[in-house]
């Protein structure tokens, strides 16, 4: 199992690990900081330094899978290509340096903050979610008409407002005893652990509390310029809003 300090600590850059594996897919760390691709949150990128200065360039990260294709509880760093000589020569038990790029990360973790803000503007359930880099989107299942400036207004407010964004997290009975909490129509929170990682935005005004185990700001002011770029009606009963930077 890799262990994932990302989930304690979104602002952790780099750590020091170690190779327990080289697959097809890539690189499996025993720890890492880079996040994998899930909950709609694009899996990171950065670089593995190994002790002599080579620098193997990670395009992307994953989540590795069984032989029948299920999830595990490993990470996968998957190298850019042209590298395969680099990644020949580590082996399990390579000391490698593994560092995030953390400029990409930030604006992952400042639109993720934003689509959070937006459950609290919209409260419909949502029914499909994409952040990446360059702009993020949530599918909310509804048919009543949004505004693109009251919403961006919205999120303007309450990034101004400065609210706390902390990690937590709940037992799966307590989830189980509060179903409305899960926002999302087409991801399930991760269970078996006996609890559930959350997001809460707000102190004394609860703005938004949900399973989530992506990577967030502190402090809704760092989200800062984000508006909403476009919305759309991808069908009878789903509205698209898709976020920009400013």
């Amino acid at each position: 199992m890799t262990q994932d300090l990302f989930r304690s600590d979104s602002y952790q850059q780099a750590c020091e690990a170690q190779v327990v594996a080289v697959t097809e897919a890539g690189v499996v760390l025993d720890r890492t900081v880079f996040y994998p691709l899930g909950g709609g949150q694009a899996g990171d990128a950065g670089q593995l330094v190994l002790g002599d200065g080579r620098v193997l360039h990670i395009a992307d990260t994953r989540k590795a899978k069984d032989a029948e294709g299920r999830p595990t509880a490993d990470i996968v760093h998957v190298p850019a290509a042209g590298q395969d000589a680099l990644l020949a020569a580590l082996h399990v038990g390579t000391s490698v340096r593994a560092q995030i790029d953390w400029p990409r990360r930030l604006r992952l973790m400042r639109f993720h903050t934003t689509t959070h803000l937006l459950c609290h503007l919209v409260a419909q359930p949502v029914d499909g979610c994409s952040i990446t880099p360059d702009y993020a989107r949530l599918d909310f299942h509804m048919t009543e008409p949004l505004d693109k400036e009251v919403l961006t207004q919205g999120i303007a407010t309450l990034v101004a407002a400065a609210h706390p964004v902390v990690v937590g997290a709940i037992t799966d009975a307590e989830l189980d005893a509060n179903p409305a909490l899960v926002k999302s129509m087409s991801v399930s929170p991760p269970r078996g652990s006996g609890t559930v990682r959350t997001i809460r935005i707000g102190a004394a005004e609860l703005i938004d509390l949900q399973p989530c185990g992506g990577t967030h700001v502190a402090n809704t002011a760092e989200i800062g310029a984000v508006v909403v770029t476009k919305i759309e009606k991808k069908s009878a009963q789903t509205r698209r809003v898709v976020l920009g930077f400013a």
